[in-house]
């Protein structure tokens, strides 16, 4: 499940006429640097909610084997608008990501798969060191733990990739809504947990977050 339904407001003038997604960095749009890395994993299948410049998106997407779902009237927010594409995504756990960043190292989706373990997890998501983040600069989200259980607060930052169990949405009385609501409910019951990104990850949030994507895919380091 890819998130790209969002207005991108920060972007300013960039976004006036355009999806945030469709923002190129290094000559290729957001999108396809996230869709790039999650083919790796052979996801099937691959489902996009789409609400801002709709028809630009789906022409991009329906080439590449997207399925978009358009949020109409109003945009659903992550919660709502996965639980609302679950009829195309079927049963099980998803992927679900953000499609704003940019990763340097090894494949975030892989990292995930590798480290999921749904006999005690019902969510797994993709932390990030904050030394290790581009022009981030918060001090975290979730606070990581030895056994890989995480908990809010000062820490590491969530890379917005995750693997997550669906069944929780179904009883969430609100229609657009936060996956952040889940994610307490998963936590509260103790399985809520992270890995760590060993690579870079840079949030393109803003016109000067593109340039700071494109300096740290340039750079040398990792």
């Amino acid at each position: 499940m890819l998130f790209a339904a969002g207005f991108g407001t920060r972007m300013g003038a960039l976004t006036a006429h355009q999806p945030k997604p469709l923002i190129k960095v290094a000559g290729k749009a957001l999108i396809d640097h996230t869709l790039d890395l999650a083919k790796a994993v052979q996801p099937n299948p691959i489902v996009a909610n789409l609400h801002y410049h709709t028809n630009q998106l789906q022409d991009h997407l329906a080439p590449l084997g997207v399925q978009a779902i358009v949020e109409q009237p109003d945009i659903l927010e992550t919660g709502g608008g996965l639980r609302n594409a679950l009829p195309a995504l079927g049963d099980g756990p998803v992927y679900t990501s953000n499609t704003d960043a940019i990763w340097k190292g090894p494949n975030p989706f892989e990292i995930l798969k590798a480290a999921w373990k749904p006999e005690i997890m019902d969510a797994l998501l993709l932390c990030v060191p904050c030394e290790n983040t581009v022009g981030h600069p918060g001090k975290g989200d979730f606070i990581l733990g030895p056994d890989g259980s995480l908990t809010r607060g000062p820490g590491v930052v969530y890379g917005g990739i995750q693997i997550l169990k669906t069944d929780g949405l179904a009883h969430i009385k609100d229609t657009a809504f936060s996956l952040n609501l889940l994610w307490n409910e998963i936590n509260a019951a103790g399985r809520l947990f992270g890995v760590i990104y060993s690579g870079k990850w840079c949030d393109v949030g803003t016109p000067e977050g593109i340039t700071l994507a494109e300096n740290m895919l340039e750079s040398s380091s990792v």
